[in-house]
């Protein structure tokens, strides 16, 4: 099973949750036991699991993101992203899930983020279900 996330960023660099959708994925599919891989078919955008319970964690890896690679710098990509493209990078295009009990298996302060670096943009995830 293979399902389609659409996802409309707001800003150049934004982290949004998408947990839920995923959780609803795997509870519309039934999907009692397995794993989902979620994946993200774009160059600057990546996927990470991370706190949910306080948002300044989300707020402090993104300064810490802008620090680390600046926006600007002698970087040669004509696109002007080159920034973007090196925090993907870092981040990686895709996780992976167990699921079990017909639920995500996350750790208690947990979450699935869809990170942006050069929004705003319209960007998929994709899900894919593997039923054990």
């Amino acid at each position: 099973m293979l399902e389609t996330l659409n996802i409309k960023t707001k800003r150049r660099i934004q982290m949004i949750d998408i947990t839920g959708d995923i959780s609803k994925i795997v509870s519309d599919n039934n999907v009692k036991s397995g794993i989902s891989v979620v994946y993200v078919p774009h160059t600057t955008a990546a996927i990470t699991i991370n706190e949910s319970a306080d948002p300044s964690v989300k707020d402090d890896i993104i300064t810490k993101l802008k620090e680390l690679v600046p926006e600007s710098g002698k970087y040669t990509h004509l696109e002007g992203n080159s920034d973007s493209h090196i925090k993907t990078s870092i981040f990686g295009a895709s996780e992976q899930i167990i699921i079990e009990g017909g639920k995500l298996v996350l750790g208690t302060w947990q979450n699935i983020y869809f990170c942006e670096f050069d929004g705003p943009r319209n960007r998929k995830a994709y899900v894919k279900l593997i039923k054990q």
